[in-house]
């Protein structure tokens, strides 16, 4: 017993520098800014930060004018519309294995999504729960893994279709009506649709890249380094040269497309193009590192799955479908999990991009973290900008969690 805590009190007293060191520089910081975060810590509180409760988090959420819905009202509203699409796609899927009880469900669903008098869609709600759990409990031994996983994207899709019925008031009008009535709203609006457009994007190409780098081709340490040089290259450097190349005028992209009888594009004046060309530039930068990740696990697959697979008369596309994209579910795991993480976090590239503003006008750049910048360093309103910080924290945090959670079920680890 001795000898263990004996044992132990040493191990920390060599993690004490390391404590410090993190505790200083780290933890720290980060407890003291969400301290902070109930403050009213500006310019004329510099001093004695005023407590202030959830005030700031209030502030950063307060739209001007008053907007017409409220959010819990468009969270409803498209926590109604996936249930009814998780109703329709489980009717269907019950009645193609001729359960009678399906179509009823069908018709409550039908009903629920047609009618809007409050009456008949609690009646309608009702009646389509309990058919709902009816259903899953006949069907839930013949359904497999792959095949729930159909039904979800399936009723995802549906949702996706239901959403835009304007009928209905839901997240996503939520958002478009609130981007021009408040700044954070907005920078939201601008950071989901930056990653929503660069992940799977860098993700893809990346994938192609190291399938081609990884198969016999000439010169394939000189295509190596020239992927990865970007990621190591300096982000102002990157995106000073990228200034010069969306220029409308004389920009060397404008000159290519110019080939293909494709008009001059404003990618640093038009507000349509503010987002794109910040995911361009971040795509350039970031698919080498994610070509060489991905390098790795390709390179890490045993080839005698290859060669049974051969024996078996697999060709190339059932040979990546079987077995290389399982095999990379962990390398794809984590290059997810990274470059959602960095791309939350984009700043740099609006910030050169467009010379210290938010995009060309109507803060059509405005992301999350260039907003926590303005609030904190521009307006001196420090206590508004840690609040912004800490959603932003949470917003990663979730999306993380998720991902682990879809992880579980889905990454195959192969020792």
């Amino acid at each position: 017993m001795r000898r263990k805590v004996r044992e132990a009190l040493l191990a920390y007293l060599f993690l004490v520098p390391s404590f410090l060191i993190l505790g200083t520089f780290v933890f720290w910081p980060v407890g003291f800014s969400f301290v902070l975060s109930f403050f009213k810590w500006d310019f004329k509180n510099m001093r004695n930060p005023v407590f202030a409760g959830l005030e700031n988090y209030r502030e950063i959420f307060r739209f001007f004018p008053p907007m017409d819905h409220s959010f819990a009202q468009a969270f409803l509203w498209t926590c109604f519309l996936i249930f009814v699409s998780m109703c329709i796609v489980v009717a269907v899927y019950g009645i193609v294995r001729k359960n009678r009880t399906a179509w009823f469900l069908l018709i409550a669903s039908i009903l629920l999504y047609t009618f809007k008098e409050q009456l008949l869609r609690i009646f309608a709600l009702v009646l389509s729960l309990s058919l709902l759990i009816i259903i899953v409990l006949k069907t839930k031994g013949y359904l497999s893994k792959h095949l729930a996983g159909l039904i979800a994207a399936v009723a995802g899709l549906t949702t996706l279709m239901l959403t835009f019925d304007k009928r209905f008031y839901t997240v996503v009008d939520f958002l478009l009506e609130g981007r021009d009535k408040n700044l954070f709203v907005k920078a939201m609006f601008n950071t989901f649709y930056y990653v929503v457009l660069s992940v799977p994007i860098t993700i893809g190409l990346a994938l192609g890249i190291a399938l081609m780098l990884n198969s016999n081709i000439k010169f394939r340490a000189f295509f190596r380094t020239a992927y990865f040089i970007p990621f190591v290259t300096s982000v102002v450097a990157i995106s000073l040269v990228w200034r010069w190349i969306f220029d409308d005028a004389y920009g060397l992209l404008n000159y290519f497309l110019s080939f293909l009888n494709v008009q001059k594009i404003a990618w640093l004046k038009d507000e349509r193009w503010t987002i794109p060309t910040i995911a361009i530039v971040s795509i350039w930068r970031t698919v080498g590192y994610d070509a060489v990740i991905f390098l790795a696990g390709l390179q890490s697959i045993d080839r005698s799955y290859y060669e049974a697979a051969e024996v078996d008369g697999a060709n190339a596309t059932q040979k990546f479908l079987y077995i290389t994209w399982p095999l990379l579910s962990p390398t794809t795991f984590f290059l997810l999990i990274v470059s959602l993480i960095n791309a939350f976090k984009v700043f740099t590239e609006v910030y050169v991009l467009y010379s210290g503003l938010p995009g060309p006008y109507n803060n059509s750049g405005l992301t999350m973290v260039y907003y926590v910048f303005d609030r904190f360093y521009v307006q001196q309103r420090m206590g508004i900008a840690c609040a912004a910080a800490y959603v932003l924290f949470a917003i990663i945090l979730i999306f993380t969690l998720i991902q682990f959670k879809v992880g579980r079920n889905v990454v195959e680890y192969v020792s």
